[in-house]
């Protein structure tokens, strides 16, 4: 699994942003104390989350108004869907997101 230095929010900034770790779009999301990574499309009906806004710890599509939870990706009751999450690290330097290849997936999932 790799670390990628993304461009984030100032610390204590809410804010949501578009950013690419290693290949990967990611939604970047900062509630003022800390920093999520989920993945940067809706799965319903493929809107950038990057575009919607947060409440009550969930991300909220811009499109169909469907809502994912920030720590977990979870979709909210009666939707029945998700987005991938990703561990995220403040360090000295910024902001870093851990990325896992398709070969690391397939292999923990098979382990």
């Amino acid at each position: 699994m790799a670390w990628y230095k993304v461009t984030g929010p100032d610390y204590g900034q809410p804010s949501i942003r578009k950013v690419r770790a290693g290949s990967k779009q990611l939604c970047l999301v900062s509630d003022g104390l800390n920093v999520y990574a989920l993945a940067s499309q809706c799965p319903h009906a493929g809107a950038e989350l990057s575009g919607g806004w947060c409440q009550d710890g969930k991300l909220v599509c811009p499109f169909h108004r469907y809502s994912y939870d920030l720590s977990t990706g979870r979709g909210s009751a009666g939707q029945n869907d998700f987005v991938q999450t990703y561990l995220t690290e403040k360090r000295p330097d910024g902001i870093y997101v851990q990325v896992q290849s398709l070969l690391e997936r397939i292999k923990d999932r098979l382990s």
